[in-house]
This record gives C-alpha cells, structure tokens and sequence, in this order.
C-alpha cells in the first residue's frame, strides 16, 4: 500500500482529507489539499507550548513557577466576557484535580500535550499574557515555523469568541512545517527544542496515526478531535531509514471510529514508503 494508492479512497471521503507527507526538510513526498483549511480543534496546542517555550527563553515566563489553576478565563470575543471550561469534555482528570491550588507551568503544558488537557491550554495562555498578546505569540510562532495560512485566535471552548466569527485554523501543510521547524530547532534553543519532542513522544492518547505504524517507533505527536474533525501531526522516526513528516487533517461526516482508522491507513502507507526519495 501506497500513499498515492489511498487516493480513491480519499476522493470517495464525504468532507476534506488533507495530506502532507515528506521529509524534515521538505518538498513533499505526497501531498494532496494540503492547503485547505481545517479547524484547528487540539493541534494548536502545539503553537501554544512553542510559543511559552520561547517566552521562558526570553526571560518572560518560568517554566517551573507555580501558577494558580482555575476555571475561569476571558473570551476573545469584544469585550472580553468570562467563560469556563467543561471538565466532561477534557480528557485529563489530573489537572482538574488542582483547581483551586497550583501546579508548574510546565507541567500544564506537558499535560496539554501529552492528555490534551483543555483546561491546561487555558492556562498556559494565561500566563502568556492578555488575550491580544498570547495569541500574538502563538500566531508569530506559525509564522517563523513557516506556515502560510495557520492561525490561533481563541482559547479552548471559548463559545463566545466562536460565535463572534474567531476561531483557529491549521492546513497539512502547516501543521507539518511546524513540527518540522520544531525539529530543526528554529522555534527555541537545542535544548529547547529537544524537550518539545520528548513532551510530544510521550504522547498517550494514540487512537490515529499510531495505529499505522509499528509498536515501538518513536513518534512524536499531536491530535486533535470534535465532532466532524480528526487531525493529526507527527515527527516519526523509524530505526531504519530517515525521520520523516506526515500531516493529515479530516473534515467531514464520519464517526471518529472511522476517521481514526483512515488516518492508520494512511500512516501505514507512509511507513511501507519510508526512506524513499
């Protein structure tokens, strides 16, 4: 099986499916509407963790200070009204274990990441600053990653903002020059860069691009998922051949189950082409 092989499937698919696949430095090995843009759902949380690890490198955050967990955050829509975070829609207990105490910033972004802890997003823009500048921060992020049409405008779950018009948005493409700039250290220091990939292989929520590619591989991730949309993003980095890019993005009127399992299909066909040039 062959990425280019899925392209019948792909066509028949009732919405949007978006590809990008090819090596840490580019061009693309495949690409197919890799340009179109999705909601972002999750995978910006990925701009937001690069965007505090450059604020900390700047001086302006401390990654191990201790912050106040609350559930109570300011929209992005005029006038800045008060919204909250459902913890039946978050997939990481832990953090809401805290409300009312505190924990380290950096463990807020870890859980951000590696749980996709809605309320820990929230958070971490927070302490990023006002609304204007912390989307400011994330959104200079996508621009020195390279991506032409990614942008993150609001918080997770801001319903006021989503109903003024705001919202987040990633393509394919986007999603892959960001994690490859997070490689290549373009975003932060050596260091700095190497600690954002040990956050994303520790990954645990694996429902997607994992299930394609073999037990052991080390694959640095991150999804993102809502009703009608199921992304993903990853560094892979097989032991036998080159580390490589794939970025799938899905929109359309599919169960999860199912979009799930496309997005294996298609990491098992980027796996049987690894290496080629």
């Amino acid at each position: 099986m062959t990425l280019q092989s899925l392209a019948p499937e792909l066509d028949a698919f009732p919405g949007t499916a978006s590809v990008w696949c090819g090596p840490l430095d580019g061009p693309a090995r495949y690409a197919r509407e890799a340009s179109a843009l999705h909601y972002a759902a999750s995978t910006m949380k990925v701009g937001v963790m690069a965007a505090a690890w450059r604020a900390a490198e700047a001086g302006r955050l401390d990654l191990d200070a201790e912050i106040s967990v609350h559930n109570e955050h300011v929209s992005a829509a005029p006038g800045g009204p008060a919204y909250a975070n459902d913890p039946a829609y978050d997939s990481d207990p832990q953090v809401w274990d805290r409300v009312g105490g505190k924990a380290p910033l950096r463990w807020l972004i870890t859980r951000m990441i590696v749980r996709s802890s809605n309320l820990a997003t929230n958070l971490v823009l927070g302490a990023l600053g006002p609304n204007e500048q912390a989307f400011a921060q994330v959104n200079d992020v996508w621009r020195l990653a390279g991506a032409t049409r990614a942008h993150t405008d609001r918080g997770i779950e801001d319903y006021p903002a989503r109903d003024g018009g705001i919202s987040n948005e990633v393509t394919a493409a986007d999603l892959a020059a960001l994690f490859g700039a997070l490689h290549g250290g373009r975003l932060a220091s050596a260091e700095g860069s190497a600690a954002m990939v040990d956050i994303l292989s520790a990954q645990e929520c694996r429902d997607d691009l994992h299930r394609g590619l073999p037990e052991g591989t080390r694959v640095a991730l991150k999804n993102g998922w809502v009703t009608g949309e199921r992304h993903s993003s990853a560094l892979i980095y097989p032991a036998d051949a080159p580390p490589y890019l794939l970025a799938v993005c899905t929109t359309g009127d599919v169960p999860d189950g199912e979009a799930c399992a496309l997005l294996g299909r298609i990491a098992a066909a980027s796996w049987a082409q690894r290496g080629a040039s």
